[in-house]
């Protein structure tokens, strides 16, 4: 924990999740943090406990953890094994640390999906209406990139947690939607399609921040034994 800055009537939160895109968010903020004299926090949120991450999320950390060192930002915040919904975590840490200003990543070649399904933008800002919103692009691909919106799909499952749908990607010990996640080139949480088979039928669940959007087309019977 570093000595708080002078200004206290402002304070700046990053939120970081994956990707080569987390170095420019985090110093976006400590150049807006620098402007207004104010402390930076930076935070990343994962469903999966620390020990669990591959090489390629370890590094990241390791990455963001020496660019906050460098840069003296007040507290580094790591969040994992995180069962809520990110934008939840994300509500606490705001009222907890008196944040005004949120700073997010936002994939170019999402953002009319965004507009026209609702975002995980706007699920923050019903959850913290008192904090203002920076959203910083990811760059734009090229017109040859552009049919490439996703990453390499990778098995995961979907379970039921309370009222959510969830993504996870280690075969869990309950019941359980077996299918293949592609998740958005460029985004910092796991927001993307999950496509699965039903009764010999291809079908696709919209997931934004690792939780389906559109639970209506799972199929129910899957998640029957886990309801009391």
């Amino acid at each position: 924990m570093k000595h708080v800055k002078g200004r206290l009537d402002e304070s700046i939160l990053v939120c970081v999740y994956y990707g080569q895109n987390g170095e420019r968010l985090i110093r976006r903020g400590h150049k807006l943090a620098t402007l207004l004299d104010c402390p930076l926090y930076v935070l990343t949120v994962d469903s999966k406990p620390i020990d669990a991450f591959d090489a390629e999320k370890s590094g990241y950390i390791e990455q963001w953890k020496e660019l906050t060192d460098e840069l003296e930002v007040e507290q580094f915040i790591i969040k994992d094994n995180e069962k809520r919904p990110f934008h939840k975590v994300i509500t606490e840490i705001a009222m907890d640390f008196n944040i005004t200003q949120i700073i997010v990543g936002q994939s170019a070649q999402s953002r009319w999906e965004e507009i026209t399904k609702g975002s995980f933008l706007n699920v923050l800002l019903k959850e913290v209406p008192f904090v203002d919103f920076h959203i910083v692009s990811v760059k734009r691909p090229s017109e040859d990139e552009l049919i490439d919106v996703y990453e390499k799909g990778v098995r995961a499952y979907i379970i039921q947690e309370n009222d959510y749908y969830k993504v996870v990607f280690t075969c869990p010990k309950i019941v359980a939607l077996e299918g293949i996640f592609f998740k958005e080139i460029g985004t910092d949480f796991d927001n993307g399609i999950f496509k699965f088979n039903y009764n010999g039928k291809l079908l696709e669940a919209d997931i934004t921040e690792g939780t389906v959007n559109n639970p209506e087309i799972l199929p129910k019977d899957r998640f029957t034994s886990l309801k009391p």
